[in-house]
């Protein structure tokens, strides 16, 4: 084989097979743009509070609070939270609305990926399958109603109807993310409003019993559910999670 088309293989060999063509695909995917957009939001983020951190320390470490919390209890705890530490309500909105849009715009895209075996997300496969789990058992529901449905799921304030899951019962019901991704952003942002609101409320009606009275009530709701949780799917016998369906190649 001459040096030309050494070249010409190795320039065109490897994209003409299935690797070649499976990075195409992913490369035009919409999903792909999605992610992007979400890691960017989620770079810029952190540089924002890292920057607030040497400024305002204090104001700083209120925020981050507020996020770890509502990344790992849930929005009620961390807008909860906000309030407490006297956060003001478009701060509370804002930085809630900023979290849980960046959820979505990572989560959603890496689930669809993997799903289309376009992605290797096996270190997450625990994630993935607790999401479809939780999404197949509100499908039905969803389904019956299309968008309206998905916006009621992702709107009303029960266990597991949060953006992400509502995200992938749009993606199973067979939703594009052209109208997928707006219908559960803008049933979220309602929801969180409504939330501030209330989590105000809240805060002013608890404020004789200290100033995280509030919070606390509502953390203690949250140990309780996740114990209560447990328990029924210890009662149900359910297995250990393990990888399911089309997630690279369940």
């Amino acid at each position: 084989m001459n040096r030309s088309s050494l070249k010409s293989t190795l320039l065109t060999g490897p994209a003409s097979g299935p690797i070649g063509q499976a990075r195409r695909e992913l490369l035009r995917s919409i999903e792909i743009r999605i992610l992007a957009l979400g890691l960017v939001l989620t770079l810029l983020t952190v540089v924002t509070v890292s920057i607030g951190w040497l400024v305002n320390p204090e104001l700083a470490g209120r925020f981050a609070a507020m996020t770890g919390l509502n990344l790992t209890v849930g929005r009620a705890a961390g807008m909860s939270f906000g309030y407490a530490s006297g956060l003001d309500s478009p701060s509370v909105i804002t930085s809630s609305v900023l979290v849980e849009t960046i959820q979505v715009l990572v989560i959603y895209p890496l689930f669809v990926l993997s799903w289309k075996s376009l992605l290797d997300t096996r270190r997450m496969q625990w994630l993935f399958v607790k999401m479809q789990r939780s999404a197949e058992a509100g499908q039905p529901r969803v389904a019956r109603y299309g968008m309206i449905g998905l916006f009621a799921f992702v709107f009303l304030p029960f266990w597991m109807t949060g953006p992400v899951v509502g995200s992938v019962i749009g993606f199973l019901i067979g939703l594009k993310a052209r109208h997928n991704l707006p219908v559960v952003l803008a049933a979220t942002y309602a929801a969180v409003v409504i939330w501030a609101v209330f989590f105000e409320r809240l805060n002013e009606w608890f404020a004789a019993y200290g100033r995280y009275g509030a919070f606390c009530l509502v953390l203690a709701g949250a140990v309780v559910a996740l114990a209560l949780r447990v328990a029924w799917g210890r009662k149900q016998g359910h297995a250990p999670d393990r990888p399911e369906g089309n997630l690279n190649g369940g």
